[in-house]
């Protein structure tokens, strides 16, 4: 491996890490000259990284205006969670029939992992929670799988920076001792309604459906002058 693939392979792991812990909000431009001085790299190394994010949903280009943080619509957020809950409802299948020998280990390693950051930084919390479906997929064994898992979780990531009122880290890492539990206790059925339940109350956080406010909430603003 280059020397230059490795700076790449860098720089494209910290600025994801960056925009999933909500460090980068959506909608921030990313001055290929800003980062390649921050990372102390080139210009071309920068620019091989936002190709990579890109290319997995993260970053979007602007002709003439460079890289920004991606913005998804709530309708594209729709359809990526509508992609997830069929892709993981895979994933649990294929570990009930081949969990591989060290498989629990790693999942309730990465369980304390998530409990030890329960109450203290969400940002972190929200990260650890995508990288244990992320875990989840590579035990299958399935390569394919795995890369479009971790795509699609990287892409939920974004959408709850986006769209999220709150983040429950208590509630995921519960849910996620179930799910281990229940693939543990080869109950396909009972393990796939679990992560289902778990990731429509994730696309609940993040309240994909619009709400259009009620005649008298907005009159309520108006009455307000009434009354000063």
């Amino acid at each position: 491996m280059s020397d230059k693939t490795t700076l790449t392979d860098a720089v494209h792991q910290l600025l994801r890490r960056a925009i999933i812990e909500q460090a980068l909000k959506p909608g921030m431009r990313l001055p290929e000259d800003t980062v390649g001085e921050q990372f102390g790299v080139s210009r071309t190394i920068v620019r091989h990284a936002l190709v990579r994010l890109e290319n997995e949903g993260l970053v979007v280009t602007r002709r003439n205006r460079g890289a920004f943080v991606a913005e998804p619509s709530l309708e594209e957020a729709k359809h990526v969670f509508e992609v997830r809950r069929a892709l993981e409802a895979e994933v649990i299948r294929l570990l009930v029939e081949r969990m591989p020998r060290s498989g629990y280990d790693q999942l309730e390693a990465h369980v304390r992992s998530e409990e030890s950051v329960k109450g203290k930084d969400g940002p972190v919390s929200i990260r650890l929670a995508g990288e244990f479906h992320i875990l989840l997929a590579e035990l299958t064994g399935n390569h394919v799988l795995a890369r479009y898992v971790s795509e699609i979780v990287l892409r939920c990531s974004l959408i709850m920076a986006m769209y999220a009122k709150s983040h429950s880290s208590d509630c995921a890492v519960d849910e996620h001792s179930q799910i281990i539990a229940a693939i543990r206790d080869g109950d396909t059925r009972r393990a796939t309604s679990l992560m289902d339940h778990h990731l429509g109350a994730v696309a609940g956080r993040a309240e994909l459906e619009p709400k259009q406010d009620s005649v008298s909430s907005i009159l309520s603003r108006y009455g307000k002058e009434l009354a000063s």
